[in-house]
């Protein structure tokens, strides 16, 4: 593994936050991590800070992961962040050179990170795929590493408040078997969800879930969301964003007419009215 400075003191950061929380965390088939080639890593969605768990899970087998991140986010700090942690900016309005930015990242060897559910699960069970994780491995001729995650969204998720100090929650990883790219985009996606549904159910047994948790599935006794139920709630979030981006985007056109605001700075977007936001 090659130093990269600022990825190594990242990982310093956060191992210091898991040890001050008192995290248990349970990885189940590091082994499955290939130490040298590219890869694919699918994980499933239920928290805000679950990346970091993924690039534990990296450093572990001597890997960097390559997080693919809103390419808004790339000025500022979180710029600089992401362009020496190498990571793959995503714009939604030019989704195919982000997606030759990561096959590029695979053929030369890198593992990417991908939520093939594209945003957090608000049941914490696992929404519909998105194609691009089987197209990439598909193009790029790499195995598929699925990866699943529980436990993370105790400490941080949607509609939660943050518990960051130390509550010792355990938190369980289960990375299953390679899956190769030798079939369909459709057929290989299918395979994935399956064999993640596999890994979250392992990755459950045995987990203390009270019933009735906010934080536990329905499915499970508890009082999280239903999947249907977190689609007319992800359905209402996006209206509102709609909504509140429609509305800045008129007043932002209302006070230039005055002259009394300023356009963006070159390189830089209004993000609420960028076309992907709509």
């Amino acid at each position: 593994m090659s130093r990269e400075p600022v990825y190594d003191i990242l990982t310093g950061l956060v191992r210091t936050m898991f040890a001050v929380q008192g995290l248990r965390i349970d990885i189940i088939g590091q082994d499955r991590i290939p130490r040298t080639g590219g890869a694919v890593l699918t994980v499933n969605h239920t928290a805000y800070l679950d990346f970091m768990e993924v690039g534990l899970v990296g450093r572990k087998s001597r890997r960097n992961v390559r997080f693919m991140m809103k390419a808004e986010l790339e000025h500022g700090i979180v710029g600089f962040l992401m362009k020496h942690c190498k990571a793959i900016g995503v714009d939604r309005a030019a989704g195919a050179a982000s997606f030759r930015r990561a096959l590029e990242a695979l053929r030369e060897g890198e593992l990417v990170v991908v939520y093939p559910e594209a945003t957090i699960s608000r049941s914490f069970e696992l929404k519909e795929f998105k194609s691009g994780a089987a197209r990439m491995a598909i193009d790029a001729d790499v195995p598929v590493i699925p990866i699943v995650i529980w436990g993370a969204h105790r400490i941080w998720t949607k509609g939660f408040p943050k518990k960051l100090g130390r509550h010792r929650f355990p938190i369980n990883i289960r990375i299953g078997d390679p899956i190769s790219p030798a079939e369909s985009t459709d057929d290989l996606t299918a395979e994935i969800r399956t064999r993640m549904g596999e890994l979250l159910e392992q990755a459950q047994t045995g987990y203390p879930m009270p019933e009735g948790a906010p934080w536990v599935p329905a499915r499970l006794g508890g009082r999280a969301p239903t999947l249907a139920e977190a689609a007319v709630l992800e359905r209402e979030e996006m209206a509102r964003r709609r909504a509140a981006a429609q509305r800045k985007l008129a007043e932002f056109v209302r006070q230039t007419g005055t002259g009394s605001v300023r356009a963006p700075a070159p390189g830089r977007t209004w993000p609420v009215a960028h076309p992907s936001a709509l």
